[in-house]
Formats: structure tokens, C-alpha cells, sequence
């Protein structure tokens, strides 16, 4: 499965991968009798490693796009999500409003949900390997904002988090998560069917409060 580090989806600790995502996938493995392996990947580059068979699947907290399933095989969505603006905490009263966080300089992963949306509205930004990276990047005042997934925001943003002198300001869109499999591969009906049956035994909502992510669980 090709991931990335996006806490608390996918993150590392230690030599080990924890996260929503890394539990999840590896109880459908079990399901299907396979053993799961976590590869990080360049998450621009994610449909090309699909496609070439050097990963299986993508499951990393995947916002579900027109583009990604025209292209790949994507699941029913599990979660939902948002993309939001994520500020330094000196900023936050400054700027309240979709419309004043324009001119800024933003920082985003590049091939992600956020870079698309910052594209389509044509703001100032710069592209960076992952969200982590970009949260850094505004923490560090090296750029004014950054949009990434209200789960990962919410997760490490805010007093008590590690980020904690970044805020959310606003969100742009409401979004789903799913898995991308190969065109045309069984996968996705299996991993349809898994997700099915983990919501009706209450597993999904176990996995979510366990990593805090309730909001995002479907109703």
C-alpha cells in the first residue's frame, strides 16, 4: 500500500507505521489473507506507481476526486473530510474569511487535494513532499499558510498538538477518503464489501475514537 506520513492516518513510530489508515488496512489484509506492506511514497507520483504495479493500492487518507476516479479504481468512500487553510496563530485575527487568506502565500503537498483547490481559485503557492513538511513550513514563517485535511489539522494543530501555534481559519470544500486500487482490479468490490462490514460490527467508529478522528466517520 503507498502512504504517506500524514498523521493521524498513516505516521511513523519508531520503525512501525501507526495510524487509522495503517490499522485498517491491515485487518482487510488479514481479511483476504495477505500480508500488508507500507511503502512511502511521493504522493505526486501516486497514480504512475499504481499503474506500474510497484504498489497495490493507495490508502492514506485519499480525497475522492473526479481526476482519481476517472483514472484508477477507487472504493466507496469511508470517512469524510474537508480541505482547510491552516495559519500561523499571530495571523488567525487578521484573517477570517476565504477571501482574505487570498494573497497570501500558501504551501501545499504537491499532488494533493489542497494544491488542486489552490490552482482552481489561481492563489500564490508553492509545492513540498508532504503536509507535515508544509505545516513546518508555515510553523517556521517560511510561508503564510497552507491547506491540508481538516483530520490531519485537527489532529496536530491547536494547544496541547505539536503544531501548536498554527489554527484553522476556514474550510474550503466538503470532501470523502477512499482506497485507490488498480483499474479493473477485485480489490475494490473486496475492500467495499470490508468497509461495509466494519461499520455495521461498529469497528470503524472503535478505530476513529481511538485516534480521534469521530467527526469523520459517515452517518
Amino acid at each position: 500500500a503507498g502512504i504517506t506520513d500524514f498523521a493521524p492516518m498513516d505516521y511513523r513510530d519508531g520503525d512501525e507505521w501507526k495510524g487509522f489508515d495503517a490499522e485498517l488496512a491491515e485487518a482487510f489484509a488479514e481479511r483476504i489473507g495477505v500480508t500488508l506492506v507500507l511503502r512511502e511514497i511521493d504522493w505526486d507520483d501516486k497514480t504512475r506507481l499504481l499503474e506500474n504495479g510497484e504498489i497495490d493500492c493507495i490508502w492514506n487518507g485519499m480525497t475522492l476526486t473526479p481526476a482519481l476516479e476517472e483514472s484508477i479504481s477507487c472504493s466507496e468512500p469511508y470517512l469524510s473530510n474537508a480541505q482547510v487553510i491552516v495559519i500561523h496563530e499571530e495571523a488567525l485575527k487578521q484573517y477570517q474569511t476565504i477571501e482574505e487568506c487570498q494573497h497570501l502565500l500558501f504551501v501545499v503537498e504537491a499532488g494533493s487535494a489542497g494544491e488542486v483547490l489552490l490552482r482552481e481559485r489561481k492563489y500564490r503557492y508553492t509545492t513540498c513532499a508532504t503536509q507535515t513538511v508544509a505545516l513546518q513550513s508555515v510553523l517556521d514563517k517560511k510561508t503564510d499558510a497552507t491547506v491540508i485535511d481538516i483530520i490531519m489539522a485537527a489532529y496536530n494543530t491547536g494547544e496541547g498538538q505539536e503544531y501548536d501555534e498554527l489554527g484553522i481559519v476556514v474550510s474550503l470544500n466538503d470532501e470523502k477518503i477512499g482506497v485507490g486500487f488498480r483499474k479493473g482490479s477485485d480489490l475494490t468490490q473486496e475492500v467495499n464489501a470490508f468497509i461495509q462490514a466494519a461499520y455495521e460490527d461498529g469497528s470503524i467508529n472503535a478505530l476513529a475514537e481511538k485516534y480521534g478522528i469521530e467527526n469523520a466517520v459517515l452517518e
